[in-house]
């Protein structure tokens, strides 16, 4: 991860960690004013439990702080690959380790090379009419040293 990505992620969780704490003291300090208001009323009234819904200011910054969140780490990912193997495989060949650093300077752990190197580096094709003639051609000549 970059340092700006580092920090937006940090900001962004700086963020949702104090909306999550704000949402706790609003239902905490809702549940001791219905407490508190229990003990003053009726008894009819003691029954019935005010549900309020969370604050808008709250909610706003959970989203917003989400979003951060998501933004620092979508940044600090690195760059996707192409689907292709042909592609893939010319991005090697064109740009070698330069082309497959991560955000910290480092070669990527799967950058294995070159993939088409072991069909570079094959033999050719075995031709099989060549062999047999030139096989016929040692017996005739080891058939001839003898006699």
């Amino acid at each position: 991860m970059t340092g700006i990505s580092k920090a937006i992620t940090a900001f962004g969780s700086l963020l949702l960690a104090h909306a999550c704490y704000s949402a706790h003291e609003h239902s905490a300090l809702q549940t001791l004013k219905a407490a508190t208001s229990s003990l003053t009323s009726t008894a009819s009234t003691a029954s019935q439990t005010t549900a309020t819904t969370l604050p808008a200011d709250i909610a706003i910054e959970t989203v917003i702080a989400t979003l951060v969140v998501l933004l620092g780490l979508v940044l600090s990912t690195q760059p996707l690959r192409p689907i292709q193997w042909r592609v893939w495989a010319g991005k090697i060949e064109r740009e070698g380790e330069e082309g497959f650093v991560d955000n910290n300077g480092e070669v990527i752990k799967e950058y294995i090379g070159n993939p088409f190197q072991i069909f570079e580096n094959r033999p050719g094709f075995v031709d099989i009419r060549k062999q047999r003639m030139e096989f016929a051609e040692w017996v005739k000549s080891s058939a001839g040293a003898e006699q």
